[in-house]
């Protein structure tokens, strides 16, 4: 499935959700597939700003709630650079994108950023 840069820049969003899920082990569970269909619904705001549709947010809090492991996290954070790696997007979709979680009330202590250290990440 091929995606547009703003749907991509989408997928940014959770970068920082990562580092503020609670710690745990074991292999991850979640899939790249999980993350894009979790997310698709943001690709709208990113690309026009506004008001975060519902599912978007529901969305957004739903893949919080799954990424519960340290693997969960880090794979997630790998799809998410996957997904976003050599597409072009602005300043603005990139704001868009960061200021999404507290726009859907998650609490992110940590900055989006897509050069994230994915290891990094517990």
């Amino acid at each position: 499935m091929a995606f547009s840069g703003v749907q991509k820049v989408v997928f940014l969003v959770l970068l920082s959700m990562e580092a503020a899920l609670s710690f745990g082990g074991a292999e991850a569970a979640l899939t790249c597939g999980q993350v894009v269909n979790k997310l698709m619904p943001c690709a709208s705001y990113v690309q026009n700003g506004g008001t975060p549709a519902a599912n978007c947010c529901g969305g957004i809090r739903a893949l919080y709630g799954m990424a519960q492991t340290t693997p969960d996290r880090q794979s997630v954070c790998n799809c998410l650079k996957q997904a976003v790696a050599g597409i072009p997007y602005t300043g603005a979709n990139a704001g868009l994108a960061a200021g999404l979680p507290g726009k859907c009330g998650v609490n992110i202590p940590y900055k989006i950023n897509p050069s994230t250290d994915c290891k990094s990440i517990k």
